[in-house]
């Protein structure tokens, strides 16, 4: 079964990796503050995780991860509400995920992740992303990332978006260990003075300088949070100053570490998660629904019980005495909810891991019918300085719409059109690329180059064997060799454009059926020159090569198939001594995947001649994974045959093909912007760069399948 791959536009996840370890921390101070603690973290060693979620191991692919500017957050197992510092530095070095950065949370998790880490707890390290591309591996595949080979069933994780870092308790590689070494702070508390702070004063220190406006019921409610807090300030006064006898004046006072452990590591971790469950049902209470913006804040800030209701009760107090409070939702049209707007008319899933809940609620409230567009166009043409309130000038309302600038200047929000109109086509773009065949990418090497200027690689079969050691330990040198093969990227593309009809009709749907021509125009590009440099094989494939088959004997059968393995294991170097590398994929036309098929699959192949004695084992049953191509028969292309057929090896052991992509990008890449001026409407351009060339004619063995 060939392996596949899911874009995001099918498949949107939320990817927590516990794979890393933490090393080595200091402290970083500037003299405005006190000093922060240091960590470093190997976040992500490279390899394969079992993750809640998928049923096959998952492999992040480093070499598409894509690390945003700025810091990343650092949390505690991932709750955005638990923060616990940020980055100041994430690299990728030897196939792995190095962060460094500094503790700069202020609440009690960063205090614990810090008195633990003392105590010599071994904290693991665990990456959050957003995943966009995954390839599926099937059972008895193989394939490569970050620098090492997998065997399927597993699912590489091909394109991604670092979101943050978190530290976690267990990770799901059990051989990696944390470590933090951080210097030992010991504080000593001093006792708190007596609370005389009247109710009136804390009023006014709470923000109620009009305590006038209060209401008898919000002066009651105030008075009893008052109460409490003078008698909670008074019991861990009295608390502070017994610990504080206890300590004699020649013992220095207990690290928060120590009180950790004396307490027990567990007890406070249960006792913290308890608190935490139950200051999020006080916060969600008190909001009841009906305070979503509020609600979120006194998740994220901390807030308990009584600070959630002090901000409900300073934020229904009137302005003006006995004036009604007023609240309204915040509808703002932002470049997000747009975005958001549609991708939900497209119909898209998995939404809730690209947009924030308000650019969603927004959205759906705004658009309920989904937004056309006309409407998207106007929306942004207003959002930039546009006046008009209809479609009437369409030439203005565009050139409003991709013009920011204008609104910049003015000083006006903006919101770029391009740039929405660009996301959206790319996740149709795929849907396009990934709908052809993709037979060519299971058969072929990748290389990754970073220009347009050919590359030589050497060949992986030469003079590289080991040499014996000369007593003295002294190495003899080795050579690369003079077998070599080169490659180059090229750049392919293609511009349609959604013209005035389009928009005056109001069809959102052009903006998804053109990136999925374009993408699909991709996909059939890349087939197209893949199977030209493929078919143009009468030279590479020769008698000569030894590796060219002809004759009656050659069908596709159980003889034909034993015929091309021999010849291919025969196979030998410039020393003449065997390749040592094995077949491992069978390619054939669409008219021999049926016998191709059969020898891959049946255990026995019967002969039906009368009164004839015949063997019924299959010797290549589960030998060779078959891989099918309608290009290969396809008369339009110079070489093809309906009934010769390949024995090839696995592309990353010894490629007879290999395909460039420039800077590692597999897919096209699609950018919209305002049509040329004798154009009105929107033009949209598709490209991608790659490149393909024939490389080791020793990886595979052609059978003409015919005298």
């Amino acid at each position: 079964m060939p392996k596949t791959k899911t874009s995001s536009a099918a498949r949107t996840v939320r990817l927590c990796a516990p794979v890393g370890e933490l090393v080595a921390a200091g402290e970083s101070a500037d003299a405005d503050r006190p000093p922060l603690r240091r960590f470093s973290m190997v976040a992500y060693t490279g390899g394969a995780m079992r993750l809640a979620g998928f049923g096959d191991p998952v492999v992040v692919d480093l070499a598409g991860l894509t690390i945003p500017a700025g810091s990343r957050p650092i949390l505690r197992d991932h709750n955005r509400s638990l923060e616990v510092g940020h980055t100041e530095a994430i690299r990728v070095e030897h196939a792995r995920l190095l962060v460094d950065g500094v503790i700069s949370g202020v609440g009690p998790i960063a205090e614990r992740i810090v008195a633990e880490s003392v105590n010599g707890f071994p904290w693991k390290a665990s990456i959050g992303a957003a995943v966009e591309e995954i390839e599926r591996v099937p059972k008895g595949r193989q394939t490569q990332a970050n620098g090492r080979n997998f065997e399927g069933p597993a699912q590489i994780v091909r394109r991604s978006t670092l979101g943050e870092v978190s530290f976690v308790t267990m990770a799901a590689d059990d051989e990696t260990s944390a470590q933090v070494a951080a210097k030992d702070h010991r504080t000593h508390t001093p006792t708190r003075e007596k609370n005389t702070m009247d109710f009136e004063a804390w009023l006014n220190d709470k923000g109620f300088d009009d305590a006038e406006a209060l209401s008898d019921a919000q002066r009651t409610s105030l008075k009893a949070m008052f109460d409490a807090e003078q008698k909670q300030a008074s019991a861990s006064a009295t608390a502070t100053a017994s610990d504080n006898d206890d300590v004699s004046d020649d013992d220095e006072a207990p690290t928060i570490a120590g009180r950790i452990n004396a307490n027990g590591v567990v007890s406070d971790m249960r006792a913290e998660a308890a608190a935490e469950a139950q200051r999020l049902a006080d916060v969600r209470r008190l909001c009841a629904n009906r305070r979503d913006d509020m609600e979120a804040k006194a998740i994220a800030e901390g807030w308990d019980a009584q600070r959630t209701e002090l901000e409900i009760l300073r934020a229904d107090r009137p302005t003006v005495a006995g004036a009604p409070a007023i609240h309204a939702p915040d509808n703002t049209v932002t470049g997000h909810v747009l975005e958001a707007a549609c991708m939900m008319t497209a119909g898209l899933s998995g939404l809730d891991d690209r947009y924030e809940e308000r650019a969603l609620d927004v959205a759906a409230t705004r658009f309920r019918g989904g937004i056309g567009l006309q409407e998207l166009l106007l929306e942004a043409a207003w959002a930039n300085g546009y006046t008009g309130r209809s479609f009437r000038d369409s030439r203005s309302v565009l050139r409003f719409a991709f013009k920011p600038d204008l609104a910049a200047a003015a000083g006006v929000s903006t919101i770029n059109i391009g740039g929405i109109l660009s996301n959206v086509a790319n996740k149709f773009l795929l849907e396009g690329f990934f709908s052809v065949e993709r037979t060519w990418r299971n058969i072929t090497a990748v290389r990754n180059v970073s220009d347009f200027k050919t590359v030589t690689s050497y060949r992986l079969v030469g003079k590289d064997q080991y040499e014996i050691v000369a007593p003295g330990g002294e190495l003899k040198h080795g050579t690369l060799g003079e077998e070599q093969y080169t490659n180059k990227a090229d750049t392919y593309g293609l511009l349609l454009s959604v013209d005035r009809r389009d928009i005056i009709n109001d069809d959102l749907g052009a903006i998804t059926t053109v990136p999925r021509k374009l993408g699909r125009g991709s996909g059939l590009k890349i087939n197209d020159v893949f199977w030209s440099v493929f078919l143009n094989n009468a030279a590479f494939f020769s008698a000569g090569n030894n590796n060219f088959l002809a004759g009656a004997q050659t069908a596709l059968s159980i003889d034909g198939l034993t015929t091309a393995e021999t010849a291919f294991m025969d196979q030998v170097d410039s020393d003449g001594k065997p390749i040592g590398i094995m077949p491992a994929i069978l390619l054939a036309p669409t008219a021999l995947s049926a016998i191709g098929t059969q020898l891959f699959k049946s255990l026995e192949l019967r002969d039906t001649t009368a009164s004839t004695k015949f063997p019924v084992a299959n010797p290549h049953q589960g030998k060779f994974r078959v891989e099918v191509s309608r290009y290969l028969g396809n008369a339009q292309f110079a070489g093809s045959s309906t009934k010769a057929w390949y024995l090839l090896a696995e592309p990353a052991d010894l490629p007879v093909i290999e395909t460039a992509f420039l800077n590692g990008q597999e897919s096209p890449t699609i950018e919209t912007a305002e049509a040329d001026f004798n154009v009105l409407g929107v033009q949209m351009r598709g490209y991608h760069d790659f490149g393909v060339n024939l490389q080791d004619a020793r990886g595979g063995v052609k059978s003409k399948g015919e005298a």
